[in-house]
């Protein structure tokens, strides 16, 4: 008996941390600002859906993923909160940032409810979080697609934002292809480190980047 319980007691505490469903609105200790590169998510998924998102009339680049709640360890989602849900015209008046109401809705159900705030006060929040970051404009002005380190878009928002430092910033990759810039921010949006399981990089040295269609 001895012998199982210290073996459930060393997986607990070695096991990742994960997120936990239904927990307190407003409980938590930072924000992850997640930036997608919008070329990226329609070479994997948004083509074949003939997404409105990946015409390109709309020019998007990296674009507002979402605004989220983050622990020390673990993060919290589908939060029990009194909000009300935001009106179909306010998510997607979203729409110029994150690309489409749907994901203005998706984000607040899963991580805005988390906040503590208003559906109101989380998209102004999130709106001010994006814009409070500088997206650098040298990755714009590329034609062709380029395979390249993960780092060097992470030393690109570094380069962009003097304020910052490595482990504020993380980028994701997906599919052989660079996914992500995520920035950590204190809840009054100043960057801050990130905790040690929303700093994992990717590693790759040959990600596809696509340009702005």
């Amino acid at each position: 008996m001895r012998q199982m319980l210290f073996i459930l007691l060393t997986l607990a505490l070695t096991a990742p941390a994960a997120q936990a469903e239904g927990e307190r609105a407003g409980d938590f200790d930072y924000y992850v600002l997640s930036l997608s590169w919008s070329p990226t998510w329609c070479a994997i998924e948004g083509d074949r859906r003939n997404a409105r998102q990946c015409d390109e009339r709309y020019d998007y680049g990296w674009i507002l993923h979402g605004l989220w709640p983050q622990n020390e360890r673990g993060y919290p989602s589908y939060c029990n909160t009194s909000a009300r849900p935001p009106s179909r015209s306010e998510t997607n008046a979203m729409a110029d940032v994150m690309a489409s109401g749907g994901l203005a809705w998706h984000q607040w159900k899963k991580h805005g409810r988390c906040s503590g705030l208003t559906s109101q006060d989380y998209f102004t929040t999130a709106r001010k979080a994006y814009n409070a970051v500088v997206r650098p404009p040298v990755l714009r002005k590329l034609d062709h697609t380029v395979k390249l380190p993960a780092s060097v878009i992470e030393e690109a928002f570094l380069k962009s934002n003097p304020d910052m430092t490595a482990d504020m910033v993380t980028i994701t990759c997906k599919q052989g292809r660079i996914q992500e810039a995520r920035v950590c921010l204190t809840k009054d949006l100043k960057p801050r480190e990130c905790g040690a399981d929303a700093v994992r990089d990717c590693q790759m040295t040959d990600a596809l980047f696509d340009p702005v269609r």
